[in-house]
């Protein structure tokens, strides 16, 4: 089977600062000759990085949204790129920056721009592990059969995750980052977030705007930041405080499968002071410099191998850029080339009880879910996630296929028929649906090989190598 190339846009608002690349990335068969093909990214070549603006806002409460739009179109100028040119990517809002009351309508608005297949994606968890990907932490614990975290630290928030041996262990975000107090050139505050003030009442430091922090009192606060750090993985005793300070959104940090650290990591705009610190820990007008100090001498992170990232400041913007992107399965079926891409499609997890009921004929617990989350979500569209279910027998895809059109047809009527399934057995559940319709007009969609967990949201590409496998991006839209 030929190679294909896809082209894809990552482009990272957040905190403090705003900047994109663009990915090449080969699409190959990987299996045997004699097997079923099971398309991969084989190969993933940046072809363009865009300078760092500074993240342009209109207030502290919002982003400038035109100014947004003037930096993307001139950057597609410079790469010589066409929205028509980009098969995917995403659109990645950050730290304080997703927290702005106009933050959806900025990544609406930029993907509109971007290209069709350009997704508008957030959520810390997301970021944790796309911001780990960029700096080379997963590749790390892979090539080296070891166990490495990465801390993500911007301005506003530092995203963690951690891999052994490649895989996922641990994601989670804390409110701790280098933009969350600032200062004017005299040194006098100009502004402090409230999510720093926990640790600033915990070290006994008052932040009042106007005036001046001395030395010693910054940095018992951000060497507080920096054991906290260390604290949300386990290389310190965790403390109340630790809890308090992880960003609402975020997934708790289950340190139960972690046995134990082999390595850090730092990435984001605090980590290029940690690797490089400048002369003046004041220069930026925030405490980034500073934080990127105490963490250098703090005692918990003294007890681990410190490894530089393959990327700092551009990590997360990569990782949008390279790793969002996974290939289904090539048992797939489809009804219309035509239908692609879609975007932003809810994702719907039946129990394995759920499922088990559908595959013996009996669509009413599918009916029952299908309908709350159409309520719920305000949904038109719904893609029925298929978990559990793993070597159907034919008559069970007959009868699954019945269950899944009969509670389609009363919950999402004149709606595309969209299934993903874990297993590969795509193909003939869809082609089994599509000769129950009888000659509707309906669109069927069924793809496999894609992992998915509640709450995600998916982008389907248009099909590539010949129709056998789909480009799908799964994320998570979550706005703070």
């Amino acid at each position: 089977m030929a190679k294909d190339t896809i082209l894809s846009v990552g482009i990272d608002i957040g905190t403090s600062t705003t900047s994109m690349v663009v990915s090449r990335m080969t699409v190959a068969n990987t299996a045997g000759c004699f097997t079923v093909p099971h398309l991969d990214i084989t190969e993933k070549q940046i072809v363009y990085r865009s300078p760092i603006y500074t993240t342009p806002q209109l207030s502290g409460e919002l982003l400038d949204v035109k100014a947004l739009q003037k930096i993307l179109q001139t950057e597609y100028e410079r790469a010589n790129l066409t929205p028509d040119q980009v098969d995917t990517g995403a659109v990645i809002i950050t730290g304080e920056s997703s927290r702005k009351e106009n933050a959806q309508l900025v990544t609406s608005t930029l993907s509109g721009i971007a290209g069709e297949f350009v997704v508008a994606t957030a959520g810390p968890d997301l970021e944790s592990v796309i911001a780990a990907k960029g700096a080379g932490a997963q590749q790390l614990s892979d090539k080296e059969s070891c166990t490495v975290a990465n801390f993500d630290i911007g301005g506003g928030t530092s995203n963690i995750a951690i891999f052994r041996c490649g895989e996922l262990l641990a994601k989670g975000c804390w409110d701790i980052g280098g933009r969350l107090l600032r200062f004017d050139a005299a040194g006098a505050v100009t502004y402090v977030s409230e999510r720093l003030l926990p640790v600033a009442q915990d070290v006994g430091v008052e932040l009042i705007l106007g005036r001046p922090v001395d030395g010693p009192a910054l940095c018992r606060l951000t060497d507080r930041m920096a054991a906290l750090l260390a604290e949300a993985v386990g290389l310190l005793p965790q403390t109340p405080l630790c809890e308090i300070i992880r960003t609402g959104t975020s997934s708790p940090l289950d340190l139960s499968a972690v046995e134990h650290l082999d390595k850090v990591t730092f990435s984001g705009g605090v980590a290029a002071a940690y690797y490089d610190p400048p002369a003046d820990l004041f220069q930026y007008g925030d405490i980034g410099p500073a934080l990127a100090k105490s963490l250098q001498q703090a005692q918990g992170f003294s007890r681990v191998q410190v490894e530089k990232a393959k990327e700092t400041i551009r990590a997360t913007v990569i990782g949008a850029g390279s790793y969002t992107t996974t290939i289904s399965g090539s048992t797939i079926d489809f009804s219309d080339e035509g239908a692609f891409p879609m975007q932003n499609l809810p994702t719907v997890l039946p129990t394995a009880r759920q499922e088990q009921a559908a595959c013996e004929g009996d669509s009413g617990p599918l009916l029952e879910l299908l309908a709350w989350t159409a309520r719920e979500s305000d949904a038109q569209k719904l893609v029925i996630c298929l978990t559990h279910t793993q070597n159907p027998t034919y008559r069970q895809v007959g009868l699954l296929a019945e269950s899944i059109l009969s509670a389609h047809r009363k919950a999402l009527p004149g709606q595309p028929v969209l299934v993903s399934t874990r297993a590969d057995f795509a193909k003939v559940l869809g082609q089994a649906i599509k000769r129950r319709l009888k000659g509707e007009n309906t669109q069927v969609i069924c793809i496999d090989g894609v992992q998915i967990e509640p709450g995600d949201y998916l982008d389907l590409g248009r099909p590539i190598a010949g129709g056998t496998a789909i480009p799908v991006v799964v994320k998570t839209l979550l706005f703070g």
